[in-house]
């Protein structure tokens, strides 16, 4: 049977346990991490679909290099957002500061109704170095 490993971010472990999930599982080489939103350290969401994107990313990027690991290290990644029609050209204006160079990761992109308050959430796996 497969080890999961569950890495926190840090001062984030409070708020996971409250919603009772992983951020991220470090699992026969790979690290599995769960959606990231735009939340704050109290989890209230960042204002401003850019600044929430930024801030998605910047707490993705807190649970990567706690698993020693680096957007360069992704693999495949899901990209959830309300409204990509309105949207997707703000978010796609952001992503390219975080998403590293060339081979890029698989991507998914599916449009929601609801995201608890937010307009983006981005989920991936990475390869473990």
């Amino acid at each position: 049977m497969a080890t999961r490993e569950v890495i926190f971010p840090p001062k984030r472990q409070a708020l996971y346990e409250k919603n009772r999930y992983s951020p991220a599982i470090r699992s026969n080489g790979f690290l599995f991490v769960s959606g990231q939103v735009g939340s704050l350290e109290d989890g209230s969401p960042q204002q401003g679909l850019k600044a929430q994107v930024r801030q998605a990313f910047d707490n993705l990027n807190a649970i990567l290099a706690e698993a020693d690991c680096s957007f360069d290290d992704v693999v495949d990644v899901t990209i959830f957002m309300v409204d990509p029609a309105s949207k997707v050209e703000d978010i796609w204006s952001v992503v390219p500061n975080y998403w590293g160079d060339s081979p890029y990761p698989t991507l998914t992109v599916v449009g929601v109704t609801w995201l608890y308050g937010y307009d983006f959430e981005i989920k991936v796996i990475a390869k473990l170095p």
